[in-house]
């Protein structure tokens, strides 16, 4: 048993809510995902060093060894409660989505949504970082952690690990005259700065942006990503994904699967994810 699991076990035991059961199962499974990360080579030395990276780690890691995604909820479930209880709740996303972990098998529901003319909210800096998630599909994080002056390389973004979820570095195009307006827009209000308030931290204007943007009835910022992946799915292939009525795998020729598969591999890397197989919660 490695340092961080010894330590989990104590956290367990210092923490009995729940059944018997309940607490049973609570030991087993933050110790193996302790074992899991150590396998996965991160040397993670005691249970208040959770990271975002760890997290998304692990969900690629039981996806790849084939794992469920009942079981997969019920894993992320023992890592919330494990953040949670030190205090670190917010590195977890509340949606499962975010970690690219479907509702449920075979759910073609389709969570895509743009943002209405109107949009607005108190402060232009929030304003600014929910048009980037919409125009390049990013992360509430990365929107929010994003410098416009550094990102912009001209016919791409490039989002440095530190912006990221599990620290993977990448790049995003820039195709449109829309996307090139709001980088210059956004580097005119913060200049070399990034979308966070130089007088607040990243953790409290998030959680003010979650809180203004829920008051007004936007419940998922993260549908922004899917009607992004979904553009540019249409973009890539020259047809409708089959979240938004078009052909289902089973329809297309052999050459449109290969368009198929080329436009999903490009919009897994542009969405920041290691696995190709999520972009069926986007895309259908």
């Amino acid at each position: 048993m490695n340092d961080l699991a010894m330590d989990l076990v104590r956290l367990c035991l210092h923490n009995r809510d729940g059944s018997m059961a309940t607490q049973a199962n609570r030991r087993r499974g933050p110790s193996a995902a302790a074992a899991d990360l150590y396998q996965l080579g991160f040397r993670v030395p005691k249970a208040t060093s959770l990271k975002p990276k760890h997290v998304t780690a692990l969900v690629d890691y039981w996806y790849g060894q084939g794992i469920t995604t009942a079981t997969v909820k019920n894993r992320v479930g023992w890592l919330r409660w494990w953040a949670e209880k030190v205090d670190k709740s917010s590195i977890i996303p509340r949606d499962n989505l975010e970690l690219g972990i479907r509702n449920r098998e075979g759910d073609q529901r389709n969570r895509a949504w743009s943002l209405p003319p109107n949009f607005s909210l108190p402060d232009a800096r929030m304003v600014l970082s929910v048009r980037l998630m919409q125009a390049f599909g990013l992360r509430v994080e990365e929107a929010l952690k994003f410098r416009p002056r550094q990102a912009d390389a001209g016919s791409v973004i490039r989002l440095q690990g530190s912006w990221t979820k599990g620290g993977r570095a990448r790049e995003i195009p820039v195709r449109t005259f829309a996307q090139r307006a709001l980088l210059d827009e956004a580097k005119y209000l913060v200049g070399a700065n990034s979308m966070i308030p130089p007088d607040d931290t990243f953790i409290r204007h998030r959680r003010r942006l979650e809180h203004e943007t829920l008051k007004r009835g936007y419940t998922n910022l993260h549908g922004l990503r899917h009607r992004y992946a979904q553009n540019r799915y249409r973009d890539l292939t020259g047809w409708e994904c089959p979240k938004t009525g078009g052909p289902a795998a089973g329809q297309l020729t052999e050459a449109q699967r290969t368009a198929d598969k080329a436009a999903r591999a490009a919009i897994a890397e542009e969405l920041g994810h290691a696995r190709v197989a999520i972009t069926v919660v986007y895309l259908g």
